[in-house]
C-alpha cells in the first residue's frame, strides 16, 4: 500500500477539498463528477466509496 500525502485546500467558507492521485482514480475507474459516498470512520479516518457499490 503506497502512502500519498495531500493538503486540504479551502474552496469556500464551509468546504475543503483534497486531490486524489491519478493512479488511485484509474485503479477504481473513477471519473470526473462521479458520485461517491463519504463515511466518517472516527479516529481521523474517512472512507470514500462508489455510490453504486452498496
Amino acid at each position: 500500500m503506497e502512502k500519498h500525502v495531500r493538503k486540504l485546500t479551502k474552496t469556500s467558507t464551509h468546504s475543503l477539498y483534497v486531490i486524489i492521485p491519478k493512479d488511485i482514480l484509474e485503479k477504481y475507474k473513477w471519473r470526473e463528477k462521479q458520485r461517491v459516498v463519504i463515511v466518517d470512520k472516527g479516529r481521523g479516518k474517512i472512507e470514500i466509496s462508489d455510490y453504486r457499490s452498496k
